[in-house]
């Protein structure tokens, strides 16, 4: 999943924090929960699909598609040390 960025930030969903959990069912459907650094970022079908572009050619996936969670919100805390180091280098805080 780190091929998948934030369009607006250019970091990956994992080093951003965003990325909470990924589970698959038997049948191969894979169900991420995310959330956003913001509810109304207007780029969740672009992050859809860039992340069905990752893990659609994978074996065993059938399908994806992401429930958004907001409650635990987002926070610069959520990120990875990378992340961090990547905001700081894009000079962000």
């Amino acid at each position: 999943m780190k091929s998948v960025e934030d369009p607006e930030l250019g970091i990956n969903i994992v080093d951003l924090g965003l990325l909470y959990g990924v589970n698959q069912d038997d049948e191969g459907n894979v169900v991420l929960d995310m959330t956003l650094t913001s509810m109304g970022c207007p780029l969740t079908e672009k992050i859809l699909d860039d992340s069905r572009a990752a893990l659609e050619p994978l074996e065993g996936v059938k399908g994806v598609d992401i429930n958004w969670v907001w409650d635990p919100p987002w926070t610069p805390d959520s990120m990875t040390e990378e992340g961090k180091f990547m905001m700081k280098v894009m000079g962000y805080g």
